[in-house]
């Protein structure tokens, strides 16, 4: 208490001049119509600008919230198109040979990445999804762009991916104009580019040309985004060209991905693993 009395005694002069200054105020806004109007008007400025700070940080921090909800609407938008999709495709094939398409067994499964790796020759990505959602090993992941990678392990709560990004993955890709269809290699240096090889030098390749999944595997359905044609070269003395894609997946800007998850998968590999012993 003794300190503030003395406190207050040291600047009794400033502070009742403050004192005077907000009183003086007063009394000139409320009795002068223009300056009254003027104060408002400068304070509903000051006001509004807080609230527009206020509004771009509650946005900034709600972001996280809205990608989720936004990733959970695309997912359901996509199940409901191969849903349709299937359901017309199970019906022109059970009138034309009683055939109803494996694909009807397919649907998508949200998750968010929350760990990944892009600078190593062995990288990975952690999604916060795992078995108690459905999730199993060598499902594909995919993301609004393209291929992402394919599922290496699971837990309970999570799943580790093997990105195409890895000097281990093997993707069957092809070339979206000619069909012709050959692995997808990372190189284990630039993280936005793998190489498409095994394409024999008489077919002809352009700059720019899609690659895509063959469907040659279980993992993903033909036709999904996996990049596009950089560079195109023939080494002298080789049968093949040496084919640059630019991924489509940018692996420093994950957030939400799709995993593709398939009831016929299990079968598929068991059945194909017996010709592998």
């Amino acid at each position: 208490m003794r300190n503030l009395l003395q406190l207050l005694s040291k600047y009794s002069i400033l502070l009742m001049f403050v004192a005077l200054e907000i009183v003086s105020l007063i009394l000139v806004v409320r009795n002068n119509e223009y300056q009254r109007n003027a104060f408002f008007t400068s304070a509903n400025v000051i006001a509004g600008w807080n609230y527009s700070v206020y509004a771009y940080f509650a946005q900034y921090f709600n972001l996280r919230e809205e990608n989720r909800l936004l990733q959970e609407e695309n997912i359901q938008l996509q199940n409901q198109l191969l849903t349709a999709k299937n359901e017309l495709q199970r019906v022109i094939e059970k009138k034309d040979s009683g055939y109803v398409s494996a694909e009807l067994n397919k649907h998508y499964i949200s998750a968010r990445v929350i760990n990944i790796s892009s600078s190593k020759r062995h990288n990975y990505l952690t999604i916060n999804r795992g078995e108690r959602d459905s999730l199993k090993k060598d499902m594909g992941v995919i993301n609004c762009y393209g291929v992402v990678g394919i599922i290496n392990n699971t837990s309970r709560q999570f799943a580790t991916v093997i990105p195409i990004i890895n000097t281990s993955m093997q993707l069957s890709c092809k070339i979206k104009n000619n069909d012709a269809c050959g692995p997808l290699v990372w190189n284990g240096k630039n993280y936005r580019y793998a190489n498409l090889t095994d394409i024999a030098k008489h077919i002809t390749v352009n700059q720019g040309d899609t690659i895509v999944t063959s469907g040659f595997t279980p993992t993903f359905p033909e036709g999904i985004m996996v990049g596009v044609v950089e560079e195109v070269s023939t080494p002298q003395g080789s049968s093949y060209h040496s084919i640059k894609v630019r991924l489509a997946a940018d692996y420093k800007s994950l957030g939400y991905v799709s995993v593709i998850a398939d009831r016929n998968l299990e079968e598929q590999k068991k059945l194909e693993g017996e010709y592998m012993d």
